[in-house]
Formats: structure tokens, C-alpha cells, sequence
């Protein structure tokens, strides 16, 4: 369907002909689980909503950007209300990240602004959530947090997090600086070719400790603390998930490298 035949009015059927064709559901590393499973379901009636005002695809990436600093900043309230606002914040910022390509795709504005503006949404709601999850097992806003480890855990977390996610964006700025054409997501292409690191990863696939680290993981592993959290009292749960995040992340990241340098992706 060309532009100049796209309705300005379309029905959910035409949004998913043009906006969620086999190349963008069916990307291996780019699309989220939750898209998978059910947002992409709901996604075009959003989209809808916004084709009919003249919202860009660019700000709509700006309410995913806020929506996912505010699912940090949720995790600051005390409590299971903190839990439970956050997750629903991390719900809503990969709801607008599916929807602001829709728009995108639908009106042909797809631009290398929404896909930097995109990166910063992601990374700014995966840096913070760590740093709000560490003053979130400190007691924040309580007395006494500021001398608490809790709050540098998370600091450090938060660098674990961000670097492990700046690994990928290296591979392709890599790849650029030496002509290289753009990577595909088969999996023989991230496949490492020491056998010993091909068997390592198929065990991560069955305990995927390496996928905790997205916002919406973040979120709801931040529900059950609170939950288990209210249940015993006290700040236990919290405390487990902040020093079991912080080590796996360790893990995670050296495993990343070894993982990214062994396979063909900077070849």
C-alpha cells in the first residue's frame, strides 16, 4: 500500500498489513517478548489513536523515553504501590516503543533521529531502574540510606547494565567504521566458534539470567521483591535481587565479550 493510498482513518486490519509485516515480527534479537506474546495485539489500537492526531513518530518515542524514566522513578515509592506502578510504567514504555515505529512505518518517516531517539529511551530507563532499584534496598526515602552499600550497588549495577548494552551498538559502529554491511539476525551469525562458549550459551538458554536486564524484566522482577518484600516485612527480597543482579551481571557481561570476539559478527 503506498502513501498516497494509506486512509487517514485506517482500520486495524490495514495498520497490521503495513506496520507489522514478517521483517519487523519476526526479528530475532530486536523484538521483545512481551511484543511477541501481546503487544503487538494491542499496539495497533494505539497507533490508531495517534495516526488520527498529528503526533510525530519521533514523539511519540519521547512519551516512551518519560515513560521509562518514570518506571525508575516509580520504583522510589515505597512499597508494593512503587512495584506495581513501575511495572505498569515498564508495560506502557515497550507499548509506545512498538507503536512509535507503527506510526513510522505507516507514514514512510522512519528516520535515523527515531532510531537514536529510540536507543535513548532504552538506555535511559535501563541505567536508571538499577539506580532506583539500589536506593529502593537502601530504605530510600527513609533515614539512614545514605549510608547504606545498597545505593553504590545499584550505581554499579547500572554500569553493568549500560555497558553490556553499549557491547551491541559497538558491534555495529564497529562494523561501520570498517565498511562492513549490516549485520543479520541469524543465528549462525552470533554463534561463537569455540565449542566450549557454544555449549555455555545453549545452557544460558535454558536459565536466561543474561534477558533480566531489559526494562520490563527489571520491572517485574521488582513487583515480586516488593511482594515478597510486604509478605516478610522488611527488605530482604530487594536486597537478594540488587546483589544477584549485580553478580549475574558481572557473569553476564564478560560472557557478552567473550561471545561477541569469538563469533563472525566483526567479520
Amino acid at each position: 500500500m503506498s502513501l498516497v493510498e494509506r486512509p487517514l482513518r485506517p482500520t486495524i486490519a490495514q495498520i497490521r498489513e503495513v506496520c507489522q509485516p514478517p521483517a519487523i515480527t519476526g526479528r530475532r534479537n530486536s523484538e521483545h517478548w512481551v511484543a511477541d506474546v501481546y503487544l503487538r495485539d494491542i499496539s495497533p489500537y494505539l497507533t490508531r489513536l495517534l495516526l488520527r492526531t498529528s503526533i510525530t513518530a519521533n514523539q511519540v518515542t519521547w512519551l516512551m523515553i518519560a515513560t521509562g524514566a518514570s518506571a525508575a522513578f516509580a520504583l522510589l515509592i515505597p512499597g508494593l504501590p512503587g512495584g506495581i506502578l513501575a511495572a505498569l510504567l515498564g508495560q506502557m514504555q515497550m507499548l509506545w516503543d512498538c507503536s512509535d515505529g507503527e506510526v513510522a512505518r505507516w507514514r514512510q518517516t522512519s528516520s535515523p533521529a527515531g532510531v537514536f531517539l529510540d536507543r535513548v529511551g532504552h538506555y535511559t530507563a535501563e541505567g536508571l531502574i538499577p539506580i532506583a532499584l539500589g536506593l529502593r534496598a537502601a530504605g530510600f526515602p527513609n533515614a539512614g540510606w545514605l549510608d547504606s552499600p545498597w545505593p553504590l550497588m545499584g550505581a554499579l549495577l547500572a554500569v553493568l547494565v549500560l555497558y553490556n548494552k553499549a557491547l551491541n551498538d559497538m558491534v555495529h559502529v564497529s562494523r561501520a567504521y570498517n565498511d562492513l554491511p549490516r549485520l543479520t539476525e541469524k543465528a549462525e551469525v552470533a554463534a561463537p566458534r569455540s565449542s566450549g562458549l557454544r555449549s555455555v550459551r545453549s545452557i544460558a538458554r535454558f536459565v536466561p539470567f543474561h534477558r533480566a536486564y531489559h526494562s520490563v524484566e527489571l520491572t517485574l522482577l521488582a513487583l515480586v521483591a516488593s511482594v515478597v518484600d510486604v509478605a516478610a516485612g522488611d527488605l530482604i527480597a530487594t536486597r537478594v535481587l540488587v546483589a544477584g543482579l549485580l553478580a549475574f551481571g558481572v557473569v553476564t557481561v564478560i560472557g557478552h565479550l567473550a561471545s561477541i570476539l569469538s563469533s563472525s559478527r566483526l567479520r
